[in-house]
């Protein structure tokens, strides 16, 4: 990647997570997205520690996993994020897309939080 296209995905990344904030009540969920993979992560911006993880790997740990839609199994990460921050008692948190664009696989992890109970 050239300096200059790095110098503008970390403005925008800068310009768009700067105003959000994570707690150990209402944590950040930060998402960050490869060409093969997808992972998000609940963090306490104030202690700076990382609650809960999940991604593509540990949705291959399951036993009835089988590889679809790269979309699809973003839904599925949102969905295991939400079920494990609500058996942590965390009801709620801040969606950080980081410098994504909201839509495809971004978008598809926030409805699969909101899709488990999780509000945003």
């Amino acid at each position: 990647m050239t300096n200059i296209n790095l110098d503008r995905k970390l403005r925008r990344k800068r310009r768009v997570s700067s105003n959000i904030h994570g707690t150990s009540d209402r944590p950040r969920i930060s998402v960050f997205r490869s060409s093969k993979y997808i992972y998000a992560q609940a963090i306490d911006d104030k202690t700076r520690k990382t609650i809960l993880t999940f991604s593509n790997s540990d949705l291959k740990k399951d036993a009835g996993f089988k590889k679809g839609k790269k979309r699809d199994d973003s839904k599925k990460i949102g969905i295991e994020l939400s079920k494990k921050l609500i058996e942590k008692k965390i009801l709620s948190g801040v969606f950080d897309r980081g410098s994504y664009a909201y839509n495809g696989r971004v978008k598809a992890i926030a409805e699969g939080l909101r899709e488990g109970g999780f509000k945003i």
